[in-house]
């Protein structure tokens, strides 16, 4: 019997209610789990219209390798804007909002945290740090389980007609393997091992399965946004504001890996990808790895997700799966996220360890200047993960056997 079996009949809580809430939520109860999902004001307005009515419909195409497809009408066990209502009694809580929600979203979810409770971020994006590091200042002792994965399970997006966002969600690719680690690497099999619980997992779980990370910050490193987004975007930017102006196109088709994407943006990625090598490196830690010859292809490193690692499409040919897929303009997540929560922390770490990282700081530079915004003023700092005080031999004690050293 599996010792996390006990999550096999507790229901499952999905904080958060854009692409990859919606997709995951209603996935997960179509696959058989009992299901609630949750999204907090003034948002909620917006993302859970029609929700608790009429459920949310999931379908697409959800490409990948083995053919793993689900689609339906998904109904929900509740439908709230009440975390501790989201989660009571839940197993499993999964959190899907874009890093700028986790806080919001963790201090309503600490107060009403159970005993047993396996916490599943997607992206991680270093939300399992700030987690401990909240639960830590609010003295709570819980023990559960925390950890983050590099990518979501799903390239996914929410139906928007007229202004209004409507329950239902598009998957146009699946996961077959995605790379997850827990904080601390001490409850790392168990949290692997928690995803046989979860239906939105199916994919990756009867596909190649997760992989473990080594740590939590190697997830941060193979989270594939920063180096997919941000030079696509900053440097495909004259491409989108063209679109559907001068190009004759529906600006709403556009998609960087699609139209945007080229050697020369491929060479750029790669390099980028070569000073987080570095990064992980000098901190001791992993990061997934990648040939070079991977990056110059219409999908780039996102394809082996869900195709395997052989999967290539030549800049020569289109990618149709990926129409409408954007960004649309520039303040949006790619950069608004990826640029000040991955490309700031590269920095400071690079700072930390003696590692240049010019690829990465023009990145910050150029969305800084395009936004006129101060994306080195509004980074994730090392401090704000609650490392910045720690050498690196503390931080790797922390980060594997879950042991704090304070700040003296």
């Amino acid at each position: 019997m599996s010792k996390m079996e006990y999550l096999k009949d507790k229901p499952i809580a999905v904080l958060g209610a854009g692409a990859v809430g919606k997709a995951m939520a209603a996935d997960c109860a179509l696959g058989g789990a009992k299901v609630r999902i949750c999204d907090l004001e003034p948002f909620a307005k917006q993302t859970l219209f029609g929700v608790k009515e009429r459920g949310i419909k999931f379908y697409g195409d959800q490409l990948n390798l083995y053919g793993f497809e689900r689609s339906g009408m998904a109904a929900f066990d509740r439908v709230t804007t009440d975390v501790a209502e989201a989660v009571e009694g839940a197993g499993i809580i999964i959190v899907t909002t874009p890093a700028i929600g986790h806080k919001p979203f963790f201090q309503q979810l600490i107060p009403a945290l159970e005993d047993g409770m396996v916490i599943h971020i997607y992206p991680d994006n270093y939300g399992s740090l700030v987690l401990r590091k909240m639960m830590r200042e609010a003295g709570c002792t819980k023990k559960v389980i925390i950890g983050g994965w590099s990518s979501s399970t799903y390239g996914s997006r929410v139906d928007i007609k007229g202004g209004v966002v409507l329950p239902s969600v598009r998957a146009y690719y699946r996961a077959i393997t995605l790379r997850g680690a827990a904080l601390p690497s001490t409850d790392q099999a168990d949290f692997l091992e928690s995803t046989k619980y979860m239906p939105s997992m199916d994919a990756v779980t009867h596909g190649d399965g997760p992989v473990g990370g080594d740590t939590v910050m190697d997830i941060g490193f193979s989270n594939v946004n920063p180096v997919l987004h941000c030079p696509g975007t900053i440097l495909g930017v004259g491409v989108m504001e063209n679109f559907g102006v001068i190009f004759g196109e529906d600006k709403y088709k556009y998609s960087i890996y699609s139209h945007a994407y080229c050697p020369s943006i491929s060479q750029v990625q790669y390099s980028f990808y070569q000073e987080q090598c570095k990064l992980a490196k000098a901190m001791g830690v992993g990061i997934q790895e990648f040939e070079k010859k991977q990056f110059f292809s219409r999908e780039n490193i996102l394809g082996c997700e869900y195709m395997g690692m052989d999967y290539e499409i030549p800049f020569d040919q289109q990618d149709p799966i990926q129409f409408g897929t954007g960004p649309f303009t520039m303040d949006n997540r790619y950069i608004t996220e990826d640029v000040p929560v991955g490309c700031h922390v590269y920095h400071e770490l690079g700072k930390r360890f003696g590692i240049r990282t010019p690829v990465i700081d023009s990145m910050i530079n150029l969305a800084s200047a395009i936004l006129e915004r101060d994306f080195y003023e509004e980074g994730y700092t090392l401090d704000y993960l609650g490392l910045g005080h720690m050498t690196n031999e503390e931080m790797l004690q922390y980060l594997h056997e879950g042991i704090y050293t304070d700040k003296k």
